[in-house]
Order: C-alpha cells, then sequence, then structure tokens
C-alpha cells in the first residue's frame, strides 16, 4: 500500500503533483491545520504529513499519530511543531532551511537600505504631498562596518552580498571556522568586538536560551552611536524595550524589524519609534521561495517515505538518497548488533561503545549508532526506532560513545558494538561482505561467523566431545529444524558459543532439555 500524506496547508499544486508523481497516495486539505479538533481525528490516517506555519502540530495531535512516519516543514522556522513529542514518538520533523535562504537574505539588505535612507518615512512624506528633503537625510552603506550575528546559510548570502556593496563585513558565530571566514571574506571577532565595530548589525541566528535577548540594553550600551540594527531571523532576539528606549534616545539611528516576539503584532512596544522599519514576517515571502520550500518539502519527504533517505531532519542524523543504498546494509548489521547485545542483557546498563573500523569509519556514523541503539532498546521499548532511540537512551542515564578507525584487521569494514554494564563487559562484532549481507564475526572474543537469521538459539558451553551431537539430538527429537549451525571457541576444551539457527520458535521445554546438557551454561533464544 502505496504511504498516505496529508497536506494540512496551504501549499503550490506543483508540491502537490511532487507527491503523487512519485506514487504517494496524497490529501491536499490547505484549510485543515486550523481546525486542530479535527486534525486531532484524522491525522491517525497518515504517514506523514506536511505543514507550513498555520498548522500547529501539538502533542495532542502527536499522540493520536499512530502510523505518522514524518512531519515536513515548508520552511525553516518548526516552533510550531512539538519536538520533543515527535521524537519521543519516533516521528522525523524535517524542515527546508536553503529553500528560502536567498529570500531571507535579500530582504535583510533590502532591509538594511529602507533603514538607512528612511525610504518608508520618506515615501509616505513625498505621497502625502509634502518635499521634505533635508527631513531625510541617509547614511551611506559604502565602506561601513556590517556586522553580522550568525553566519550560517542565510548569514554567509549576506555577507557575500554586503561585501559586494563594498562594506567590511564581520561575524560573531561559535560554529564558523577560520576557514570558512577566509573563504567568505569575512572577519570573524568575538561578540563584545562586533558590538564595538559595527556601523550596522544584522541577525541570522535561530533563538536558544544561549541567543534570547543577545541584543539588550547592556549590548546596545557597548556599540557605536548611530547604529543600525535589523532582525530579519527570530523575535526574541532582540530585547524590544531595550532597542524602542535606544532608538528615542538616538543612540541606535535606525532599525529594521521583520519579527517580533509575538506575532501576529498587532501591537508593540517598537511601533512609532523615531527611524523604525517594520514589515509583518515577510524574510521567506517571495512567490518563488514559496515555491521552492514546498517542492523541496515533497521532494524530502517522498524520498523517506519510499527509500528511507533522511534530509535536513531536526532529530536524526541525515541520510542522503546516494549514500541510503550504501548505508543500509549497514544500517542493519548496526541493528542487528544492538539487539543481539540488547537480547543478552539483563543489569543495568551504564555504557554502549560502537567501535567502527576501515570503510565504514567513513560513513555516516551517526546514523548507525542511531540504529544500534533502535536495536538495543527494542527487547525493552516495541515502539523504539532511529529517532527515539538516542534520546531514550540519554533518559536512561546510558552513556553513548563512537570511536572511529582505519582498517587493522583482515576485514575492509568492522563494527564492534560493547555492553559495559555494572558487572561485566560484553561485546559483539560484525562486518558486511560484499553481497551486501551483515554476518557476526565475534562474540565475547570469540570468533565466529554467522549470519543472523529470524530465530536464533544462543549457547555457550564448554568445549567437550559429544556436545553437537547431544544437541542435535534433542531439536532433532523435539521437531525443531536447523537451518545454519555456528561454533567458535576461546582454545581447544575451553570456552565456546553456538549460535543455531532455526525455523521457528523453540518450546520452553526444549530450551530446558538444552540447558540440563552436561557443558551446557547458558542458552537463549534471540529473536531478529
Amino acid at each position: 500500500m502505496a504511504p498516505r500524506v496529508l497536506i494540512s496547508d496551504k501549499l503550490s499544486p506543483a508540491a502537490v503533483q511532487i507527491f503523487k508523481d512519485r506514487g504517494l497516495e496524497v490529501d491536499f486539505q490547505p484549510d485543515l491545520g486550523k481546525d486542530k479538533e479535527r486534525l486531532a481525528e484524522v491525522i491517525g490516517e497518515y504517514d506523514g504529513l506536511a505543514i507550513r506555519s498555520a498548522t500547529k502540530v501539538t502533542e495532542k495531535i502527536i499522540a493520536n499519530a499512530g502510523r505518522l512516519k514524518v512531519i515536513g516543514r515548508a520552511g525553516i522556522g518548526v516552533d510550531n511543531v512539538d519536538i520533543p513529542a515527535a521524537t519521543a514518538k519516533g516521528v522525523i520533523v524535517m524542515n527546508t532551511p536553503f529553500g528560502n535562504a536567498i529570500t531571507t537574505a535579500e530582504h535583510a539588505i533590502a532591509m538594511m537600505f529602507a533603514a538607512a535612507r528612511q525610504i518608508p518615512a520618506a515615501d509616505a512624506s513625498t505621497q502625502a504631498g509634502k518635499w521634505e528633503k533635508s527631513k531625510f537625510v541617509g547614511t551611506e552603506i559604502t565602506s561601513k562596518t556590517l556586522g553580522l550575528i550568525g553566519c550560517g546559510n542565510i548569514g554567509s548570502i549576506v555577507a557575500e552580498r554586503a561585501i559586494g556593496l563594498k562594506m567590511r563585513v564581520i561575524a560573531f558565530d561559535p560554529f564558523l571556522s577560520a576557514e570558512r571566514a577566509i573563504e567568505l571574506g569575512v572577519e570573524k571577532v568575538d561578540l563584545d568586538e562586533l558590538f564595538r565595530r559595527a556601523d550596522f548589525i544584522t541577525l541570522h541566528t535561530p533563538l536558544t536560551e544561549k541567543t534570547k535577548n543577545i541584543i539588550d540594553s547592556a549590548a546596545i550600551e557597548k556599540m557605536k552611536d548611530g547604529v543600525y540594527i535589523i532582525n530579519c531571523a527570530r523575535g526574541g532576539l532582540v530585547d524590544e524595550g531595550a532597542l524602542r528606549d535606544a532608538l528615542d534616545s538616538g543612540k541606535v539611528k535606525g532599525a529594521a524589524v521583520d519579527v517580533f516576539s509575538s506575532e501576529p503584532a498587532t501591537e508593540n512596544i517598537l511601533f512609532g519609534a523615531p527611524g523604525l522599519v517594520c514589515t509583518p514576517h515577510l524574510g521567506a515571502s517571495t512567490s518563488e521561495a514559496q515555491e521552492n520550500v514546498a517542492l523541496q518539502v515533497a521532494e524530502q519527504m517522498s524520498d523517506y517515505l519510499l527509500k528511507g533517505a533522511v534530509s535536513n531532519a531536526i532529530n536524526m542524523p541525515s541520510i542522503t538518497a546516494e549514500e541510503a543504498p550504501i548505508l543500509t546494509p549497514f544500517v542493519k548489521l548496526a541493528e542487528q548488533l544492538g539487539s543481539f547485545a540488547g537480547q543478552l542483557t539483563e543489569t543495568s546498563v551504564r555504557c554502549i561503545r560502537l567501535e567502527y573500523e576501515g570503510d565504514v569509519a567513513e560513513m555516516n556514523v551517526k546514523a548507525l549508532t542511531a540504529a544500534a541503539l533502535t536495536g538495543f532498546l527494542r527487547p525493552l521499548l516495541q515502539t523504539v526506532n532511529m529517532v527515539s532511540a538516542p534520546v531514550l537512551a540519554r533518559e536512561r542515564g546510558i552513556q553513548v560513545e563512537d570511536v572511529r578507525r582505519e582498517q587493522q584487521g583482515v576485514y575492509e569494514n568492522y563494527i564492534r558494538l560493547t555492553v559495559i554494564t555494572e558487572r561485566q563487559e560484553r561485546s559483539v562484532a560484525g562486518t558486511v561482505f560484499s553481497d551486501g549481507k551483515p554476518r557476526i564475526i565475534q562474540v565475547k572474543g570469540i570468533n565466529m561467523e554467522a549470519e543472523l537469521g529470524s530465530h536464533m538459539l544462543y549457547i555457550t558451553n564448554a568445549d567437550k566431545p559429544g556436545f553437537i551431537g547431544h544437541l542435535g539430538m534433542v531439536l532433532g527429537d523435539s521437531g525443531v529444524n536447523i537451518a545454519t549451525f555456528n561454533l567458535g571457541r576461546t582454545a581447544p576444551g575451553e570456552d565456546a558459543i553456538c549460535l543455531v539457527e532455526v525455523d521457528g520458535d523453540v518450546p520452553a521445554s526444549v530450551l530446558d532439555t538444552i540447558n540440563r546438557l552436561e557443558h551446557v551454561k547458558q542458552v537463549k533464544t534471540l529473536v531478529f
């Protein structure tokens, strides 16, 4: 059955067509997002939900979404989605951070010009029949210093445009590398230096606890007299009361604001301030951007629902459409290793360590670690998946480590999962051969080679003559058919492990009989 997608906001007809062309069943109800009760009633019928800003995906809606696998937001902001609730439910939340980047950057540049040349006020005055040339003396932008707070995708475009306008550009961004700064032609500075040197300051950073009110009265005090402030990023980055005071006093000569702490902003402390230019959150509002983000979210959601490719996810490592086929067998291996270890672990876990060696160490190991945690936790939490597993592990106090290194042994790729409990360390390792099938190659330091089937018997025993024959007789007499039989040992006559693939469930009575066999130390059934 084809995956079903609900579009609950106004989205481009071209985006609807993309879903259809990719073979998905799409239900286009552009006004449904405004009716929270109705949305909660019907959301359980869909695998995907495509939204803009009108739909509020609350915890209640997510709780009712039994089939939902992915929420796609056509745009950058996901403030209207309960991310923790979606993550706990295993629902991927995607956005489209690149579809409207140019449009938002252009708006910031336009707002900078509008404030510097007082264009809105001059326009209103002129159209009112006045001719107030002396009243609207502006500020030249050429050779001025522009301070970027945030130099990611949008900020870097603003930097490029500003350099083209012959501005000097300085940037504060903890994640901006020295090499990237040189590539962009900007000077990386700390925040206080940016406040001290910038003639114009523009914000391009998300709203977090660290960035909330990043421009407040103390920050404004450090700025040049007559500075201009532009915010087309997020309401809440600028303390609106402090900015109003600074505009009234003339400390800030002009400000251009597209976003507000509370929206829609029908009232705001900034309104009426001298030198202020306002727009109603138009940063992404061009016909090109609206089309771009709609098409992008349709492609991303289709790729995930049909191929398992994950791009621009807020709560899961990305897996590109190109790497998905290569990564798939390693995802399966990582999940099998986690499941193997999870089914054998009976005490509280302190740490899970993933070691990636050879070719696999160059792959998307975040996705592989998420898959391993999924397998490990599934015996306890049946609904866990790659989205929710890292969060659930963290909630349970399980430390997760991953180590990458170049090939050291005979295998071109190698994954080892080690579980550290209060009492012991236990590891299991595997590889993917050229046939694309995962194999177990080591258990508790004992080498063996086994392909895992749906039903397996795991037996630890002393390596003594007669054990294999006795085990075969018990299974045969009980009508349990052996599919594959794999052995490994530390040394002749010492500890050994037996992995047997069988064709179905093994009754408890048969397990009891095996457990009573001479030389058997432990027997468990494993299901994959």
